[in-house]
């Protein structure tokens, strides 16, 4: 392999539940119901913003009602997150995988669902250019489709400027790892806790399955 790319929320940044916590409160409003765990396990988690609202909906949504929808959920996730405190953070492993990776000269960078609005709000959370070159990071700008297609993933080996088949993915959602597999990428971790890795093993396309990015092999990989 000669690349890596990350996944970010559930991967560089434990935050699901962050996120889950909106989506509850945004899914009654729409639906008059919340969520149940498999909706948030096979369609929720992983998917962009346009994904989510549509299927809450029912419908597809004109550009301006899906803006206006997705900056109110945005807002308040952003509003949960600093209310967090210290434990808003990489996850563990990260920096020093981060710090390997770039001491050996291994082209890295991000493809994620959330939108641009947050790649700067993380960027002043978790100071992520110290680690990651911003024009690098791939995301949801309305130009590409989200996962679980391909898109993104393609996008971020085309920034590395390598074949998907060099890359290695690094996701924990059903429709991450769904987007890698269809984007040709040679190797994929699914990353999760000891409880989820029976069944993320079986999903079709992983390579092999973590429960941190300290487990992650540089020097077998690389």
């Amino acid at each position: 392999m000669k690349g890596l790319i990350f996944d970010l929320n559930g991967v560089l940044l434990l935050d699901q539940h962050l996120h889950d916590e909106i989506f509850k409160k945004v899914a009654f409003d729409i639906t008059g119901r919340t969520p149940t765990d498999e909706e948030f396990k096979n369609i929720f988690h992983g998917r962009d913003n346009k994904g989510v609202f549509e299927y809450m909906t029912g419908r597809t949504l004109e550009p301006a009602e899906l803006e206006r929808r997705a900056r109110e959920k945005e807002l308040a996730y952003q509003e949960l997150c600093r209310k967090t405190g210290p434990s808003y953070r990489l996850s563990d492993g990260a920096t020093e995988l981060l710090e390997n990776l770039r001491t050996r000269n291994i082209p890295y960078t991000i493809a994620t669902s959330s939108p641009r609005m947050n790649i700067g709000f993380f960027n002043e959370m978790l100071n992520l250019e110290k680690w990651f070159d911003m024009n690098k990071i791939v995301c949801t700008e309305g130009t590409m489709r989200g996962k679980p297609a391909p898109d993104l993933y393609l996008k971020a080996a085309q920034v590395l400027a390598l074949q998907p088949a060099d890359c290695v993915v690094i996701e924990d959602a059903r429709t991450g790892i769904a987007a890698a597999y269809a984007a040709g990428i040679g190797h994929i971790i699914a990353i999760g806790p000891k409880d989820t890795h029976e069944t993320l093993q079986k999903i079709e396309g992983v390579s092999e399955v973590i429960e941190q990015l300290s487990e992650v092999d540089i020097a077998r990989l690389f």
